[in-house]
């Protein structure tokens, strides 16, 4: 069978036609992985031009990049909300760095690290028993310097007429269903 040359040439393609490669000096990758692995995530602007990373001293355009290749290896999961990217590592992204930054076993992200509480200690203990004026204490009722005046209005005895209104507020006047 005879194939025509057009045919064969759109079967080959170059394996480096499509793919462009960012070139990202190794530094920047190193403070990138090292603050993505000291967090546990990144956040990242949906911004090429922004010049600098929100939080690192790198463009932001190589932090995007960086963490796109991590996605697409699965190191990393990606979330995107409000021009924004947010990067979560995975397991396989923390053994990942681990291996790469040359970090021992046993230092891991902020986002595994339990937080930190003095022994002996609950929650809200230091607000004192209830009932004895704190900031968090509900009071029954007003203060004792509380003296409302009614100066006169709408009230029984101040021409106030219920039945002028239509009476006994069933809805637009209509009075009570018969």
């Amino acid at each position: 069978r005879r194939h025509s040359p057009t045919a064969d040439r759109r079967r080959r393609k170059a394996p480096h036609a499509h793919t462009p490669t960012m070139l990202v000096p190794k530094k920047t990758r190193v403070l990138v992985y090292t603050k993505l692995f000291e967090d546990g995530v990144m956040v990242c602007k949906n911004d090429v031009f922004q010049k600098k990373h929100e939080t690192l001293d790198v463009p932001n355009l190589h932090v995007m990049k960086l963490c796109q290749s991590l996605c697409s290896s699965g190191y990393v999961k990606q979330q995107y909300s409000w021009q924004y990217y947010y990067y979560f590592l995975t397991d396989e992204g923390i053994n990942y760095l681990q291996k790469y930054l040359n970090c021992p076993s046993d230092i891991v992200p902020d986002t595994l690290k339990k937080p930190t509480r003095p022994a002996g200690r609950l929650p809200g203990a230091d607000r004192g028993p209830p009932g004895r004026g704190g900031p968090f204490d509900k009071k029954a009722g007003p203060g004792s310097d509380f003296r409302p005046e009614f100066r006169g209005g709408m009230g029984p005895g101040d021409g106030y007429r219920p039945d002028a209104r239509g009476g006994g507020g069933f809805g637009r006047g209509g009075g009570p269903p018969q």
